[in-house]
């Protein structure tokens, strides 16, 4: 009897323990459904990607530009000069120039006293070139009126070259100052003022001659 009495409770733990049993797991099952990985994209978009190209600005870093202006051979006078340049903006505040000049020089304040001419000719060319650095040391704006105003750039440059006079040859020293106003993003209008020093042999005796320079030109950017 007392078997009897023990299957017949075994039987019925066993009935009620399994609606238990696949009830719990039912709900782990479930738990494990709703968990997501953290980085798990939840809504994923329904659109095609597509290559875009960013558009190329100019960085306006070269400069090229045209000058003229006046040239004043020590001992010899003023006349006029031309040229051009060409340059490289390295940061807004330093670049590099080159530059190319050419001017006509005459003896005729000497030929009235000396009794030989003291050029090979009377009228004698005069070219140089040089390469400088620059740097600008106060940007800031010109205005022209009341309500007009441009960019602006007050720089120093120095640099070495080459002058070419009188049949002679010589090493050149450069310095000065100059104005830079932008009347666009690619124009500007350049004032430059310089002194050009290189030894001269004149009349047997070789000095050093300080020419001074000034010129107005127009730059463009690319």
């Amino acid at each position: 009897m007392q078997t009897k009495h023990l299957a017949t409770l075994l039987l019925t733990v066993s009935m009620l323990a399994t609606p238990l049993a696949a009830r719990a797991a039912d709900e782990k099952d479930a738990a494990k459904a709703d968990e997501k990985p953290a980085n798990e994209q939840v809504i994923v978009p329904q659109v095609d990607r597509r290559n875009v190209k960013p558009p190329k600005f100019p960085s306006n870093d070269f400069e090229m530009g045209l000058f003229v202006g006046t040239y004043a051979t020590q001992n010899f006078g003023t006349s006029t000069v031309s040229g051009v340049r060409l340059g490289y903006h390295i940061t807004e505040d330093f670049f590099v120039e080159g530059a190319y000049g050419r001017t006509k020089v005459t003896d005729e304040a000497f030929s009235q006293t000396l009794p030989a001419p003291l050029l090979a000719s009377h009228e004698e060319k005069l070219t140089y070139y040089n390469l400088s650095a620059g740097m600008n040391v106060l940007p800031g704006e010109v205005f022209l009126g009341r309500n007009y105003a441009k960019a602006s750039a007050l720089y120093l440059i120095a640099g070495v070259g080459s002058t070419k006079f009188n049949l002679q040859r010589q090493q050149t020293v450069n310095f000065g100052f100059g104005l830079r106003v932008f009347f666009a993003d690619w124009a500007a209008i350049q004032l430059d003022m310089r002194d050009h020093i290189f030894q001269l042999d004149l009349l047997g005796k070789r000095d050093r001659t300080q020419n001074l320079e000034m010129t107005l030109g127009a730059t463009f950017f690319f």
